[in-house]
């Protein structure tokens, strides 16, 4: 218990930390990056890599000789992760292709954004950071170290929409997929190259068509989507089956749990 009020503390001060810088100067230093790069992409993901420091060095705090890499599950298999992302959003680009209008607009900027750092940067600092080091690493259960996360992806996305009715939408929608991707994340063996890839290649699904201006879509964008959450779930639990590998959340892990596993050193 002792370890777990440490890891929770550490957890939520680096994530706060990070919350309020980024809030405060992520704009001022992406536009000084831009002033010297003349590339906004490329000035985007550098001003991530930085704003992300605070969350790299409670990782350190917690995992006193382990790699960041490790703990981030950023040294696992990547290949993996890309097939079975990409198999699960096959249904979203055949759907899409029949449905919607090829986007001519899509430019270098709007893939390194919001597809590669909005994918990848956003999941190593939800699901691997904030949600992993709780799960993994507490006696907290997949409940509570998901709703934080979860609930900040949400709100994360609001600014997409002004009407009441579509933000609440905006919110559920995003809320659900932090919840997902955190399940994913935990189930594949804390491959976090498996919510990287999904993340990345339904962000380019929704670019690459004329699909909706905000991450809530029409009818026809959601029973895609829907499709594609399904195959992320069965498959998952299809092959920890016939792996026979236990679901890593079940009704034991979801609120509080009994052990952890002994990995780490507090600092």
């Amino acid at each position: 218990m002792k370890n777990t009020v440490k890891i929770i503390l550490i957890v939520f001060i680096s994530f706060t930390i990070y919350f309020v810088l980024d809030g405060l100067y992520f704009k001022d230093l992406r536009t000084w990056f831009y002033e010297l790069t003349n590339q906004l992409g490329t000035s985007h993901i550098i001003t991530y890599m930085i704003s992300g420091i605070p969350l790299l060095l409670g990782t350190f705090l917690i995992h006193r000789r382990a790699s960041f890499f490790k703990s981030w599950g950023l040294n696992k298999a990547i290949l993996k992760g890309f097939m079975f992302a990409l198999i699960c959003t096959i249904p979203l680009y055949i759907g899409f292709s029949f449905v919607f209008d090829f986007n001519p607009k899509i430019s270098i900027d709007t893939v390194l954004i919001s597809i590669v750092a909005a994918g990848f940067f956003e999941e190593v600092f939800f699901r691997s950071f904030l949600f992993g080091e709780l799960f993994k690493n507490t006696k907290l259960g997949f409940i509570p170290s998901v709703f934080f996360g979860a609930l900040y992806f949400g709100i994360l996305h609001l600014y997409q929409s002004t009407e009441l009715g579509e933000s609440i939408g905006i919110f559920l929608i995003t809320f659900l997929g932090g919840i997902l991707f955190a399940w994913t994340y935990a189930e594949w063996s804390y491959n976090i190259w498996v919510p990287i890839f999904l993340h990345m290649l339904m962000n380019l699904s929704w670019e690459l068509f004329s699909v909706s201006d905000n991450a809530l879509g029409g009818i026809y964008s959601n029973v895609f989507r829907l499709v594609s959450i399904g195959l992320v779930i069965i498959l998952t639990v299809l092959y920890k089956k016939k792996k026979g590998i236990k679901l890593e959340v079940n009704k034991k892990t979801l609120w509080i749990k009994k052990r952890t596993t002994p990995t780490i050193t507090i600092v």
